[in-house]
């Protein structure tokens, strides 16, 4: 049987603490940021911390290989 292959976009967008939550960028700040307002450009430097299961599931499915540092 062939190794699982990791799925390289799922690994370098997802990171998975030790805690077992997901961490991941904010959504929607990647252009025309001219256009918004500076409160939003302060938000989309964040990262956005989950703990929803089915995300978890759904990163160490694609990505088995994301390690928590």
């Amino acid at each position: 049987m062939p190794k699982m292959k990791t799925h390289k976009a799922t690994a370098s967008r997802f990171r998975i603490t030790r805690n077992g939550k997901v961490i991941r960028r904010t959504q929607g700040g990647g252009h025309l940021r001219r256009n918004k307002h500076s409160r939003m450009r302060r938000i989309y430097k964040k990262n956005v911390v989950g703990d929803v299961k089915s995300m978890r599931k759904m990163v160490r499915r694609m990505a088995p290989v994301v390690d928590s540092s």
